[in-house]
């Protein structure tokens, strides 16, 4: 039984990429995954992703990009002022500008870089890097 689609998402990603895989299956699919993997795209951590409807809920077929060291969600997703996203970034992340935080923001799910020039904060809810 699956608890907690993201993180199930970003361990199948993380599996695949060090397997060398081109190609990855996520499934079932949600609005949350889809938003990640869109701000990982944007990052280009992954090159491609695409909804296929199977009847069941429908997956993500995902194009690899081989650049995932490592990613996972962020448990529980805390709350993160603006000023305080430093703090997060420095237990997250391996080192300053390498790598991302996502954060589910009134503006939509953003990477941390975005939040800052809007001077917004958030939830976080995975990193990568």
């Amino acid at each position: 039984m699956q608890q907690d689609l993201l993180n199930d998402a970003l361990v199948t990603l993380r599996h695949a990429d060090r397997e060398g895989r081109p190609h990855v299956q996520i499934a079932p699919a949600s609005r949350l995954i889809a938003e990640v993997l869109r701000v990982f795209r944007e990052h280009h951590y992954i090159e491609e992703f695409t909804f296929v409807p199977n009847g069941r809920g429908g997956q993500y077929d995902v194009t690899l990009a081989r650049r995932i060291n490592s990613c996972g969600v962020v448990k529980p997703r805390l709350a993160v002022p603006f000023d305080g996203l430093e703090r997060y970034e420095s237990r997250f992340l391996p080192a300053q500008d390498f790598g991302i935080l996502v954060l589910s923001t009134n503006k939509g799910v953003l990477a941390h870089p975005a939040a800052r020039e809007l001077k917004i904060g958030g939830r976080l809810l995975a990193y990568v890097y």
